[in-house]
């Protein structure tokens, strides 16, 4: 070997294209650019553009929607647990919760809540404080002896069925019904304070004239 023979490898270097130097070298006049307006222009990006007729992602059928009340739960498995109780990062004897597991490093954070899996043994009583577990989490926990700890499901709230018309008919009927009610109620008030039958009805006395005032005696002069 020869300092003359020595060569980088094939294809490192590669030699510049050679551009706006006539149309026999394919790159001439546009200079691989294509015609003018803002294609030709540098900075230009148009995705999805198709010249004007429906792009393809327009075209296409869509199905499904993003849940924006959908949670996203931290899922730990039984053997991450188990893993940092047997290095001593977890404390067995204390409740395990995403505050703990974020001290002992077993995640990074809680988000919506905690969720235990059922991958791996657990071998340690451990008392967990999760917001959902899977079955065989559930069942892995009880058979070693400990306890998961659960937020009460959610009440779903009262629905109400029947068509918009139905229930407005079942508006008026309540109305009807307390109207009736009132009438009712005011027809006994009115019977209750009319005199009762046979007995004579109570005169009142006449006014006097002057409004019922002596007339003042005049002192002699």
């Amino acid at each position: 070997m020869k300092l003359n023979q020595l060569a980088p490898k094939h294809g490192a270097f590669k030699k510049a294209k050679r551009i706006g130097r006539g149309i026999g070298s394919g790159l001439g006049k546009t200079s691989g650019k294509g015609g003018k307006g803002q294609t030709a222009r540098s900075g230009v990006a148009i995705n999805g553009f198709e010249g004007g007729q429906m792009p393809l992602h327009m075209r296409m059928p869509k199905r499904g929607f993003n849940n924006i009340f959908k949670k996203r739960y931290q899922e730990v498995n039984l053997d991450a647990i188990q893993a940092a109780i047997d290095s001593g990062k977890l404390n067995a004897q204390v409740t395990i919760d995403a505050v703990a597991l974020k001290a002992a490093g077993v995640i990074r954070r809680a988000k919506d809540g905690l969720r235990i899996l059922g991958n791996g043994k657990l071998k340690t009583k451990v008392t967990i404080s999760a917001a959902a577990a899977s079955n065989p989490a559930r069942k892995a926990i009880e058979e070693a002896g400990g306890t998961l700890t659960l937020p009460p499901p959610p009440k779903e709230p009262a629905r109400q069925i029947g068509h918009i018309w139905e229930r407005n008919a079942a508006k008026k009927t309540k109305a009807a019904a307390a109207a009736e009610v009132a009438k009712e109620a005011k027809s006994k008030s009115k019977a209750a304070a009319a005199p009762a039958e046979g007995a004579e009805p109570v005169k009142k006395a006449p006014k006097e004239k002057g409004g019922g005032k002596a007339p003042a005696e005049k002192s002699g002069a």
